[in-house]
């Protein structure tokens, strides 16, 4: 049968007066949509007629919903302009078949296609899309439609948000009513006299209208942002929270914690007040609302941190440790403790100490009674918590944990000890990860009066009767993760325990994952640890998630074991090398490709003492794969990883290990990112232009800008690597890239291209500066234009090349004098404006800075400086932030001092107490470092010395100096 007869047939089929045969030729387009392969624009006016005629069949509703599926599935298929112009008046019979088809509440396979085009051709609804959200929101609302039916018409709607979420804003009239009917969904809770006391937690059921209604919030909040939704959740919930039905006051509460991420600078906005309001919940009369309170401050410390801790600890911590105290409701007191850790996690450490003593013994008096209570009635569920938040609080505090070290140490080796049983082994897991990260934060010194004990116990755990633990045991992963730090500890003296820990590790490494291909029809159950993702209307793709976890732990260990060994690892490099390459291959967990990726540079370095050939063998097996990475990983995240590990392997191998194939290749996929990401800002410009165009989808494509920018930032550090090492025998292969970049200079491009071409011909100065007056065409003057750039990244990378040519061109006679001295009043301009001294500008201001002390000193000579000059140039002293400049700016200062300047010094060396005041304030602040500085450091000494001797001067200098420079200089 040849494609004219197939078309002829399916279309006799649906002209036929039997509704069966209508369905087939029906169900045969639905089934394989594309069947017409290439040929399909010849015959698009019969395809349509055929759909069309179905869609409006007159006598048969299921004929009318088996087009409604054929349709959605042919026009999926489609591109959204293509649909558009052939099908728009397809939309009103597809409309009115989903809502008869929602209204018989018989077969819901019609609006399961309807979501799936709403996901693919969003825009493709715009005619009907107020009939289809008028209708939604009236099932939504509805209950008398059965459950299922209201939430598959919330996912169409949710779904149409995500996909095409501008559009929807233009009809922002149907967004309060939206949140209104999800708010009401989620107060659809069972009452459960015993839920507070449950020792045992279930998962939750997504089945429950209240979990999927809580799920869409979210779903819509981060759709269509905060300035869309919040004035709506703000206007709807307080009412909530006021009502005498506590299942209100629970959505209410719930609500706020489902909107937290989408609303993001919206509530941070109005983050005192969420909070406050939030606040006199935590002490509800109804165990569940508290539950909801703690949940709400929970998730915004998470997703508001730091600024959450910083500016709410005052009110929120108190109502946190007093409802520790909750004793009676297990499931409460373990959420709190939850909270707490949410808020610990991303705390500042000044935060965290003034609460340190009195949090610690309440914890401490926490951990006695429910270890207690454990023994005497087996309950865990807040032993359990209150032990990871303890971890927790010790990771933050680190070494100030110290204080309190023996107040947990002892209850926490008796639970690990003891705590045997197969229902214990997640406590007792938990107990080894929260006494292995006590130890890292209070260190060595600390810890080694247990670190033996401890050792023997994992040892003991892990060889037992010779048996392997199960591979389900929750114990694995935290021993592996353990041990890590255990690692971290100890040094290079954990290398005589690698022989007992690598044999699980490797084997958790290995884990591979199950998978399958079933129907889309077929029931899985996914409780059994089954994730399904759809591939068709036919087919869905799954994966078994038991394990990967383990899998992925395993990984960043050994990403662990090789950094913090290195030598020490050598034995283990071969055998884990050929488990992390392929790995970088491994779709089914992006961070198992992340530390596979991240491993490759430090498994390289491991091997670096066996010797050249053996170095080379390693670079030429994990080479292929990596490079192959590097063009083909979709992740952003885990590209930008890729991209580090390439530079990585750059700096570790140095000369002589990338042949001239694998230089081809790694400009190759340069090349192409450097194009793409041209293509994705010609592609913003048309975002910019289209119908929907909005405030919102700015913000995205800021988001997205920010994005390119990090992997910008990655390409120029693998060629800052490169030509770190190659130097100017890496200009005939930059003069391949270089088209790029000059491109990324011009006006219209954005500023992150800007700063990172800036940046890629800063290290050609630095590292190639023979080839320079070659490119200085394309360099100079947007060099010295983008010194006045409103972004502070594209003034501080201009800067530093400006510094750059006046340190490699120096003297008199430098080809780039000229062009020095002219960049001078734009550099002076940055560092006067009112605001360089800001967070954001600080580092701009400095490199400005910094240039102006090397031009001074390398290209007009401190001699032809004269005194308005040198004290303005004073005057900007000392710096803040910039540890790798201060070198240079610090260094002239002194070269000035040790030259009797007397500008600097001042009439009879008045201004001494103000250079050591600079000297001091930069040793202070750790711009300058003894170990980073060593040079700088000697000769702060040998000028500070002889004055200390002098001691009538010295008294004269100190007494001019604030408190805590007087403490640095004389130790008292």
């Amino acid at each position: 049968m040849n494609w004219d007869e197939l078309l002829k047939f399916m279309f006799n089929c649906c002209n036929s007066g039997t509704a069966q045969h209508k369905e087939s030729a029906l169900s045969i387009l639905n089934s394989v949509p594309d069947i017409f392969g290439s040929a399909q624009q010849n015959y698009i006016g019969l395809i349509k007629e055929m759909l069309f005629a179905s869609l409006n069949d007159p006598d048969n509703p299921n004929v009318r919903f088996a087009a409604i599926r054929a349709t959605c599935a042919f026009l999926t298929g489609l591109e959204e302009d293509e649909a558009k112009r052939y099908f728009t008046d397809f939309l009103k019979p597809m409309l009115k078949g989903v809502e008869d088809c929602v209204v018989a509440e018989d077969d819901d396979g019609p609006l399961k296609s309807f979501v799936e085009l709403a996901e693919k051709l969003p825009k493709f609804l715009r005619p009907g899309l107020d009939q289809l959200m008028e209708f939604a929101l009236r099932v939504i609302a509805n209950t008398n439609f059965a459950d299922n039916w209201r939430q598959l018409v919330l996912e169409l709607v949710v779904t149409i948000c995500e996909a095409a979420p501008a559009m929807i804003r233009k009809k922002d009239k149907y967004i309060a009513p939206l949140v209104v009917q999800m708010l009401q969904m989620m107060t659809d809770l069972e009452d459960e006299e015993d839920w507070a006391m449950e020792d045992e937690v279930e998962d939750v059921d997504s089945d429950e209208n209240c979990v999927a209604a809580e799920a869409a919030l979210d779903r819509l909040a981060c759709a269509l942002g905060g300035k869309m939704v919040m004035p709506h959740i703000i206007s709807a919930v307080p009412p909530m929270l006021q009502s005498k039905e506590w299942k209100h006051r629970y959505a209410g509460l719930m609500a706020i914690s489902a909107s937290a991420e989408g609303c993001k600078k919206a509530m941070e906005a109005n983050m005192s007040s969420i909070v406050m309001a939030c606040l006199p919940y935590i002490t509800d009369e109804h165990p569940r609302v508290r539950f909801a309170c703690c949940n709400a401050l929970g998730q915004m410390a998470s997703d508001f941190s730091p600024l959450f801790q910083k500016k709410m600890h005052d009110k929120v911590l108190p109502g946190l440790i007093h409802l520790l105290d909750d004793d009676g409701h297990p499931r409460v007191q373990s959420h709190t403790a939850a909270a707490l850790v949410n808020f610990f996690e991303e705390c500042p450490q000044n935060v965290l100490l003034p609460y340190l003593p009195d949090l610690c013994q309440k914890m401490q008096a926490t951990l006695e009674k429910k270890t207690m209570e454990l023994v005497q009635t087996h309950r865990k569920l807040v032993l359990e918590q209150i032990i990871t938040t303890i971890a927790t609080i010790a990771d933050t505090a680190e070494n100030h944990f110290t204080l309190f070290y023996q107040s947990f140490m002892p209850n926490l080796k008796y639970i690990m000890e003891n705590a045997n049983d197969k229902e214990l082994r997640l406590l007792r897991g938990k107990t080894i990860e929260c006494i292995s990260l006590i130890g890292l934060a209070v260190g060595k010194e600390v810890f080694l009066s247990d670190a033996e004990q401890i050792m023997n116990m994992l040892l003991k755990a892990q060889t037992d009767d010779g048996e392997q633990m199960d591979a389900d045991d929750p114990q694995v992963s935290y021993m592996i993760s353990a041990w890590a730090r255990m690692c971290k500890i100890i040094g290079p003296q954990f290398t005589a325990y690698l022989p007992v820990v690598m044999p699980p590790l490797l084997r958790a490494a290995q884990i591979k994952p199950e998978v399958a291909l079933v129907d889309s029809d077929e029931q899985v159950d996914e409780d059994e640890g089954w994730e399904f993702v759809p591939l068709s209307d036919q087919q869905k793709f799954g994966v078994k998630t038991a394990g990967l976890e383990d899998k992925n732990t395993a990984c960043q260990m050994l990403v662990c074991y090789a950094r913090e060994l290195k030598e020490g690892f050598a034995d283990y490099t071969e055998q884990v090398v050929k488990i992390m390459v392929p790995l970088l291959k491994f779709y089914f967990h992006d961070l198992i490709r992340s530390a596979a990726a991240e491993s490759l540079p430090f498994l390289l370095e491991s091997v670096k003492h066996k010797g050249d050939d053996y170095v080379r063998d390693m670079w030429n097996y994990i080479c292929p794969e990596l490079f192959k990475s590097l063009q083909t990983e979709m992740e952003p995240d885990i590209l930008a990883v890729v991209m580090e590990s390439v530079a990585s392997c750059v700096e570790v191998l140095g000369v002589g290990f990338i042949d001239s194939l694998q230089m081809e290749e790694l400009v190759e996929a340069m090349k192409n990112h450097l194009k793409k990401n041209y293509d994705k800002e010609e592609e913003r410009k048309e975002a910019r232009k289209d119908e929907d165009y909005d405030e919102e989808v700015e913000e995205g494509i800021e988001e997205e800008l920010d994005q390119d920018d990090y992997l910008l930032g990655k390409i120029a550090d693998i060629i800052h690597n490169l030509f770190g090492v190659y130097g100017e025998d890496f200009i005939q292969v930059f003069d391949k890239l270089t088209e790029y970049f000059v491109a990324m200079l011009a006006p219209d491009r954005p500023g992150l291209e800007h700063q990172w071409a800036i940046c890629v011909f800063d290290d050609l100065i630095d590292f190639a500066p023979n080839s320079a007056p070659k490119y200085q065409q394309h360099f100079l003057q947007p060099m010295m234009h983008y010194l006045s750039d409103i972004n502070p990244g594209v003034r501080q990378a201009a800067a530093y090349g400006v510094g750059a040519l006046a340190t490699k061109f120096p003297g008199a006679n430098s080809p780039y004098l000229e062009f020095c001295k002219n960049c001078i009043p734009n550099l002076v301009n940055v560092i006067n404006d009112p605001e360089s001294r800001e967070i954001e500008n600080m580092s701009a201001t400095e490199n400005c800075i910094s240039a102006i002390s090397k031009i001074f000193k390398h290209i007009i000579g401190q001699e032809n400086l004269d005194e308005a000059t040198v004290v303005t140039w004073l005057s900007w002293l000392p710096i803040q932030e910039d540890d790798e400049e201060s070198v240079h700016i610090y260094g002239f200062l002194l070269d000035l001092v040790e030259n009797n300047n007397v500008y600097v010094l001042g009439d009879n060396n008045a201004n001494l107490p103000d250079i050591i005041k600079i000297l001091t304030e930069g040793i202070i602040n750790k711009t300058i470092k003894s170990d980073d500085h060593p040079e700088l450091m000697a000769r702060i000494q040998a000028f500070i010395v002889p004055l200390q001797k002098n001691e009538a001067v010295w008294s004269a200098i100190l007494a001019k100096l604030p408190e805590t420079h007087k403490v640095l200089l004389t130790g008292q």
